[in-house]
């Protein structure tokens, strides 16, 4: 309905021609009003389930007990499981850290969630096999894993913004309340609905400017322009892809397509695997939108950290994949 939407408002009521102007817009339009929705609907999910979830007992749980290391795979998976693109999942992470989950685990999540879904698998499979789209698979949930587990390390809390411990600590204080007094869910609802409202608020222009970068450059640089500077088997192939695939924002479904492009014009496949991970889990635009969440200090750590896993598993996927 979204895509149909946006699809009118371009082509059909604007009456612009097929270009990059038209479907950078098209591109901007859809996503700004999919994000915005999408950040509502789970600002309210996680309100309710906040309201009567007694996240209290499970931070306890989390920081009580010794897991070895489940709680960063279940997260990894969840994120795996669920049909977000990069920016699409900020949503869900402000909830978790609103909700007070420890921060490696929100990691694991926001890492795995744009680069594994099961469109993209399935476009993976019947383009290049079930071996590379197994060790796609697994790499995406190993990269969340470990990415999560090794910024867990770094106690990084303190590099949150302002905004979100202000939104984490009104939380806990509604919370307690709400507990105490019992009281319907039709009395809870307004607060939850207003809650949600002011997420919305307080990060609706990081989302639209960041998604105007991102329509910016899906409508107007030519995929041509990455296979001539990544054809190369040199050592510096990998990390160029990453650094190269940063600035650039689409899901992974949306990327299958530009890695055979890239890999039928002579880019080994771990290079653009490599590309599409960097362009779909550290993407300028969900930098942007984490400013309203992150300081810069942490997203630097943030991106730093993964784009070193993703040059990593670049290197790994070529020895395996040749």
């Amino acid at each position: 309905m979204l895509q149909n939407f946006a699809d009118w408002l371009i082509y059909s009521l604007l009456g612009m021609a097929e270009g990059a102007m038209a479907e950078a817009l098209d591109f901007f339009v859809y996503e700004s009003i999919k994000i915005i929705l999408l950040l509502f609907a789970v600002s309210m999910v996680m309100g309710i389930i906040n309201a009567y979830f007694p996240i209290e007992r499970l931070r306890k749980y989390l920081s009580t007990h010794r897991l070895y290391g489940f709680q960063y795979v279940a997260a990894s998976v969840f994120g795996a499981i669920t049909p977000f693109c990069s920016c699409s999942s900020i949503p869900l992470f402000i909830g978790f850290v609103r909700g007070g989950l420890p921060l490696g685990i929100t990691f694991a999540f926001l890492i795995t969630s744009p680069l594994v879904n099961e469109v993209a698998v399935a476009m993976f499979l019947g383009s290049f096999g079930w071996k590379a789209t197994m060790v796609y698979v697994v790499s995406g949930v190993a990269l969340g894993v470990i990415g999560g587990f090794t910024l867990s390390l770094f106690r990084l809390e303190r590099y949150l913004s302002p905004w979100v411990l202000k939104m984490k600590q009104a939380h806990d204080d509604e919370a307690a309340q709400w507990q105490q007094q019992k009281v319907s869910f039709s009395h809870h609802l307004p607060a939850i609905v207003q809650g949600s409202l002011k997420i919305v608020k307080g990060v609706i222009w990081y989302v639209v400017i960041g998604i105007a970068i991102g329509a910016g450059i899906h409508g107007y640089v030519p995929s041509d322009f990455f296979a001539t500077h990544l054809s190369s088997d040199s050592w510096y192939a990998v990390p160029l892809a990453v650094i190269l695939a940063m600035p650039m924002y689409a899901n992974a479904a949306g990327i299958v397509p530009v890695v055979q492009v890239l890999v039928a014009k002579g880019v080994s496949l771990g290079t653009a695997i490599a590309f599409m991970m960097s362009v779909v889990g550290l993407s300028l635009p969900e930098a942007t939108m984490l400013k309203k969440v992150m300081s810069w200090r942490l997203i630097i750590i943030f991106f730093g950290t993964v784009a070193f896993f993703i040059i990593l598993s670049g290197y790994i996927f070529n020895l395996l994949l040749t």
